[in-house]
């Protein structure tokens, strides 16, 4: 593992250096875990006068605190608006910027085609069973597509083997140590009040897509519904740890008429009602998902507005213009 990483570094490390030389680089970008991370070769950058940025997303699942492996970079990339606090608790500078993502030219464009029902696309999981169980059954006419979906009428639970006792207490121990002393609590919680979903019928499934098609189905869908709820240790299911994800970039890029759950970090993205929808409960769901369909006039509004706002505010070129300013204004102090 060292051997494979040293290697990858040594490269980067020839790649840049060849490229400062002809005077080509502004920065050095990455998208590393704290294992990941070489000190060295970060400093070795910055010696050379080739500031270090750092993206990670997935902050609040991942961490309590700011790996310290981290601590090095001149700049962090930071996605999650509730990951935000950490940073600041951390005293490191960072950059409150959308998740990255790039889309096609061909695609950027508003389709006027509505050939799919309300749809949702995306793996299955103990949390999203239970919303669109819950939203299903209040009358939600929606279509989910994805893998696992197939098996949704049987409930997820954890593995559990019949290790032996001093076993389970140390898995026990490291488990408490990674996700800290809330998380036995919430396995309790989530014991004393088990996550069963409504049977959701066969006819809301539908083939898992990808590439292309993916595409075709996230712009022609007459609803393309978000998720921003995820499973978290140290979060009981009743209580979801709750963060904005990649498609609320993705789908608004794509022209989508956009229903996704509520989370503050999305109503900093858009203008709430104007460029895309947001729902807080499945029967909140419900009710946008019949507005919508009830107006194609205001489908059509969200569309237009959701692409422009996205494409002009939170793109990858857009990103680094701020990147590099926050940059350039830290070494003119």
């Amino acid at each position: 593992m060292e051997t494979w990483r040293s290697n990858i570094w040594e490269k980067t490390l020839s790649f840049v250096k060849m490229v400062h030389a002809e005077g080509g680089l502004d920065l050095f970008l990455g998208y590393l875990y704290p294992s990941q991370i070489d000190v060295g070769a970060i400093r070795e950058l910055q010696r050379k006068g080739i500031p270090c940025v750092n993206f990670f997303c997935d902050n609040v699942r991942e961490f309590r605190s700011v790996p310290t492996a981290f601590f090095p970079f001149d700049l962090h990339w930071v996605p999650e608006f509730e990951a935000l606090p950490m940073y600041r608790k951390a005293a490191l500078p960072f950059l409150h910027a959308p998740m990255p993502c790039w889309i096609p030219n061909q695609l950027r464009t508003v389709s006027t085609t509505e050939s799919e029902p309300p749809t949702f696309l995306g793996s299955a999981d103990t949390l999203r069973k239970n919303l669109f169980s819950k939203a299903i059954f209040a009358g939600a006419e929606i279509l989910i597509r994805g893998p696992g979906w197939d098996e949704s009428n049987r409930q997820i639970h954890e593995l559990k083997t019949n290790s032996k006792k001093w076993q389970r207490v140390i898995n026990q121990y490291l488990f408490t140590k990674k996700h800290g002393l809330l998380s036995p609590g919430a396995k309790l919680i989530n014991a004393l009040y088990p996550n069963i979903s409504i049977e959701i019928p066969k006819k809301h499934f539908a083939p898992t897509v990808f590439g292309e098609e993916y595409f075709k189905v996230t712009r022609t869908s007459k609803i393309t519904l978000g998720v921003n709820r995820v499973p978290a240790a140290r979060r009981p299911w009743i209580w979801p740890l709750k963060y904005s994800r990649l498609r609320d970039i993705e789908a608004p890029m794509l022209g989508a008429c956009y229903l996704t759950e509520y989370t503050e970090g999305v109503a900093m993205l858009y203008d709430l009602g104007k460029e895309i929808e947001t729902y807080r409960t499945p029967f909140e769901l419900v009710e946008k998902v019949n507005e919508l369909l009830a107006s194609p006039q205001k489908r059509a509004e969200l569309r237009s507005a959701g692409q422009k706002r996205a494409l002009k505010d939170h793109s990858v070129p857009a990103t680094l213009k701020k990147i590099l300013l926050r940059l350039g204004q830290a070494h003119n102090r």
